[in-house]
Order: C-alpha cells, then sequence, then structure tokens
C-alpha cells in the first residue's frame, strides 16, 4: 500500500455550538486539514445533531474540505443538498440505503468523493464489490451518535484488513471515535491516515498545541 499523508479531522461536534464559527475559524488556523462534519437524524443514531443550513452558514469561514459524515437514513434523498450546501467529501453508511453502489455512484457524478462508514459490527466484506467506487473509508471505533466515547480496541484489526483490501488503491482510511494522542500512533501504524478527533481537541485549551501531539504521535515525531 502506498504511503498516504496523515490528515486531521476535528469533528465539530464537540465544538461549543453558541461559538461554533469561531470554532471553525480557530480549527482551521490550529492546523486541522479537514473540518468533520457529523449528521444525524434521530433515527439512524440515536442523537440529532445539525443539517444543511448550519454547514451552509459556516462554509465561508474556511477553504478547508468539509469531510462530511452523513449518519442518515434513508440517505438518497439528501445527497443533492448536502453536495449544494458545500460538502467536499460526502460519507454514508453501508447500511443507510439499498443500493451502495448506486449511492457512491450518485456523489461522484455530483463532483464530491465518495466515502463508506462502517459501524463496529460491520465486516468489512461489505465493501468488497464497491472499492472501485471509493475515495474513503471510515472506520467507526465507536458505537455512532454521542461524541466523547472510548476506542474499541478491536477495530486495529479492522482497520489492518482494509488495509490490505485497499492496496494500491487511492483510497483514505480515516478512524472516527475515541482518538487521542494516546492511540493515534497504533491506529496509523494498522493502516489507517485520517484521524477525526472532536473530544480530544475542543476539551483543551490549546487546540494547535493537541492537533501537533495527535499528529506527532502518529507519525512518531517528538512534540
Amino acid at each position: 500500500m502506498k504511503t498516504r499523508p496523515l490528515l486531521i479531522s476535528p469533528s465539530i461536534l464537540a465544538a461549543d455550538f453558541a461559538r461554533l464559527g469561531e470554532e471553525v475559524r480557530a480549527i482551521d488556523a490550529a492546523g486541522a486539514d479537514y473540518i468533520h462534519i457529523d449528521v444525524m437524524d434521530g433515527h439512524f443514531v440515536p442523537n440529532i445533531s445539525f443539517g444543511t443550513p448550519i454547514m451552509e452558514s459556516i462554509r465561508g469561514l474556511t477553504k478547508k474540505p468539509f469531510d462530511v459524515h452523513l449518519m442518515i437514513a434513508p440517505v438518497d434523498p439528501y445527497l443533492e443538498s448536502f453536495a449544494k450546501a458545500g460538502a467536499d467529501i460526502i460519507t454514508v453508511h453501508a447500511e443507510a440505503g439499498p443500493h451502495l453502489d448506486r449511492t457512491l455512484q450518485a456523489i461522484r457524478a455530483m463532483g464530491k468523493k465518495a466515502g463508506v462508514s462502517l459501524n463496529p459490527a460491520t465486516p468489512a466484506s461489505v465493501l468488497k464489490h464497491v472499492m472501485d467506487r471509493l475515495d474513503l473509508i471510515l472506520v467507526m471505533s465507536v458505537n455512532p451518535g454521542f461524541g466523547g466515547q472510548s476506542f474499541i480496541p478491536a477495530m486495529l484489526e479492522k482497520i489492518s484488513e482494509l488495509r490490505d483490501m485497499v492496496g494500491g488503491r487511492n483510497i483514505d482510511i480515516e478512524v472516527d471515535g475515541g482518538v487521542t494522542r494516546h492511540n493515534a500512533g497504533d491506529i496509523v501504524r494498522a493502516g489507517a491516515n485520517v484521524l477525526v478527533a472532536g473530544s480530544a481537541i475542543f476539551k483543551t485549551k490549546d487546540y494547535a498545541a493537541e492537533i501537533r501531539a495527535i499528529r506527532a504521535a502518529a507519525t512518531s515525531v517528538a512534540v
């Protein structure tokens, strides 16, 4: 597998929503590579977050790619609205619609990068026949729906399995859930190159220092 650049994607789900615009500017300035946007519908996952109006309100505040994770079902009717609201990467869950291949084709037809998210109990094998439709695979290392959960160690094996499946393809492997400076090295060694961190960054006083610490731990470079 080709070495891919390490990217940090802070999840604004953990931001202070009373000052969301300031928070987005802050993580941009702090060195975020992507802005991770978790969309929850209270149906597919047991929580409700926000939708396209919030995305549109912050799109002009940063040039960083919007890494949009749709935890909604059915997902197909909403793809176009999130694309128009400024998503650069649209990731859907394998279970969020009846025709995953068609969904991925639709995302790419809109000029966006297409991703699939795998819940902890969803096997890597569901991606076997859509690998060539993918730009990103998102491994959920917690059960989706809430921030602040602890990383599930068994997901390291799944990350390694996906790394082998990806081979030389131009596909990022992203991990979301309980990612911290303490486990970032293990996650990257297993095969991931995009790290989503919410609470680990937003619950600190110095976002830039925490992003540097996660990046350094992931690349085994001293902070």
